[in-house]
């Protein structure tokens, strides 16, 4: 949540500001996009090495609340993501987000449903992966 906050942050204080400066905060969302793919890589290969005990429930009511506060703020970002590179990379970054809720919350029934950590384990790559090509769809802006 951190990084969803930084990337709004700095996507409001770019607003009515040069263009440069635009690009470089949506440059800055894409690197802090990289930093969160590759933490949850590693927070996968983590689990898949110690093993790991999901609490399914748990992830789909957290997944849930994300998802919904995500949607909402994809929904205000869409009216207005062609208004510079700040607002492109804002818009891709809650993309990212709200697929990810999704995936949380599939994992979440599949972990509940199977008994098994290895839905969880797939799933979060899978996610981390995404995030890794909105962080390459960010930083190829120009």
């Amino acid at each position: 949540m951190f990084a969803d906050a930084a990337v709004y942050g700095l996507a409001l204080y770019a607003v009515g500001r040069a263009a440069a400066l635009k690009m470089k905060a949506a440059h800055i969302a894409g690197w802090l996009q990289v930093v969160v793919a590759l933490g949850a890589l590693l927070e996968v290969v983590r689990r898949a090495v110690v093993g790991s005990e999901p609490a399914s429930m748990l992830m789909m009511s957290i997944g849930l609340v994300a998802l919904i506060a995500n949607v909402t703020c994809l929904v205000l970002i869409a009216k207005k993501r062609d208004r510079g590179a700040h607002m492109t990379a804002s818009y891709i970054f809650s993309a990212n987000d709200v697929i990810a809720n999704a995936g949380v919350i599939v994992a979440g029934v599949l972990v509940a449903w199977t008994g098994s950590s290895y839905p969880d384990l797939v799933i979060g790559a899978v996610i981390a992966l995404i995030v890794l090509s909105g962080a390459r769809r960010i930083l190829n802006l120009r």
